[in-house]
């Protein structure tokens, strides 16, 4: 069984989470600019109003403003996803554990004609505690009647590898559009791949938990030699990592 995140990992999401939140700030009155939302990122939202000093009684304005200018967004899948998922759906079961909420994450998942690949998806409000936490993939684990030695998790953030340490499932890290390289590296994931076109190789279906340790330095060293990316840019919305 393969388990995805979705912000970041599936989902080009970054532009679309970046001017929802800034369009956010800028209703409150609040002065924070791209460099202060990557500065201060988490995928639980309410740390990031937290840092922002938004009043905890004004954090349900904040969910619908933020809502709103997201709902005017149309990310794409990130290159390669699609062919990726259809093709690894004919050997593994598929599913979702995301930090976004449920409607958006399924509405998305219908639009883009990806919600029959997933057998299941838990979202934010499927579980009693977020990310780093180890609830959601267990949860999902639980649906899906399987032992973590069963599964591998594949996310884009520390948060991701994180939680999937601490289910006892192995990690696997996918450099995204977010900026989340510095962490995903210091989070040491068992297999770290530039893109998901990489993903298939390294997954066999009669032992999805083992992954060869050469294949992490493989795939990092042609990470090192890709251009400098741009500065830093903030990380996923409620509606992800």
């Amino acid at each position: 069984m393969v388990l995805f995140d979705w912000d970041g990992t599936l989902l080009d999401s970054y532009a679309a989470d970046t001017r929802a939140y800034l369009a956010m700030f800028a209703a409150l009155g609040i002065g924070w600019t791209r460099r202060d939302l990557d500065r201060h990122y988490h995928p639980d939202w309410y740390r990031v109003y937290g840092a922002a000093k938004i009043k905890r009684e004004r954090w349900h304005d904040a969910d619908k403003i933020w809502r709103e200018a997201y709902g005017r967004e149309r990310p794409k899948l990130l290159p390669g996803a699609k062919p990726v998922l259809r093709s690894l759906s004919k050997q593994f079961i598929l599913g979702i554990v995301t930090s976004g909420d449920g409607s958006r994450v399924r509405l998305q998942l219908k639009n883009l004609r990806l919600a029959d690949l997933f057998r299941v998806t838990v979202c934010v409000e499927d579980s009693p505690h977020r990310k780093p936490h180890p609830a959601p993939l267990l949860g999902a684990l639980s649906l899906l009647d399987a032992k973590p030695a069963e599964c591998v998790y594949v996310g884009d953030s520390p948060q991701d590898m994180e939680m999937a340490r601490r289910a006892g499932v192995r990690a696997i890290g996918i450099f995204g559009p977010f900026p989340t390289e510095e962490g995903l590296r210091a989070a040491k994931p068992v297999l770290l791949l530039n893109s998901i076109h990489q993903l298939p190789k390294h997954l066999a279906p009669a032992e999805i938990g083992k992954v060869r340790s050469k294949s992490i330095s493989r795939a990092t060293r042609v990470r090192q030699k890709a251009p400098t990316k741009q500065a830093a840019r903030p990380r996923k919305n409620r509606s992800a990592a």
